[in-house]
């Protein structure tokens, strides 16, 4: 079956281990993500720094055999919506996101509970191999399943 992109959004996303959080932080959010059992579906609460909370129901459809293209399409929940869907079985994944801004690349860099860091670099339509000196990258896990946040969820 082919797949519409007609509301979707293609990431395109690099996603490395990363030593520490670099300078030039210029957001910082609180994250969970709720995987769906059974579903390409994510339930998102973002809660920023200034109380602000958005909700979305996420789906996410491969590009490619691995992980680093999907085209992700999202609806913004209100909390009735929200309240009825986080009922749904799901594993459940939380983190902080620190968005970095330097040189003109914007990083999301996601600390986990375990204190792990991942950075996250969308190239969306311009396909890029460039990693900046000042990203202390331990590892590429772009196409490493486990770096997933489904499967982060379900460790």
């Amino acid at each position: 079956m082919a797949i519409s992109l007609k509301y979707a959004v293609v990431e395109r996303e690099r996603r490395y281990r990363v030593a520490g959080i670099p300078e030039g932080v210029v957001g910082t959010s609180q994250i969970v993500d709720r995987y769906v059992t059974g579903t390409r579906m994510r339930l998102r609460e973002v809660r920023d720094r200034d109380g602000t909370v958005t909700r979305k129901l996420g789906h996410k459809v491969r590009l490619t055999d691995g992980p680093a293209a999907v085209a992700c399409t999202n609806l913004y929940l209100d909390e009735e919506e929200w309240a009825l869907l986080v009922t749904l079985p799901a594993t459940v994944l939380r983190k902080t996101r620190h968005l970095v801004e330097r040189d003109g690349l914007r990083v999301a860099l996601d600390e986990h509970e375990d204190g792990t860091l991942v950075a996250e670099i969308d190239d969306g339509d311009h396909p890029s191999s460039l990693v900046p000196e000042w990203l202390d990258v331990i590892e590429d896990v772009t196409r490493d399943e486990a770096w997933t946040g489904a499967r982060l969820a379900s460790r």
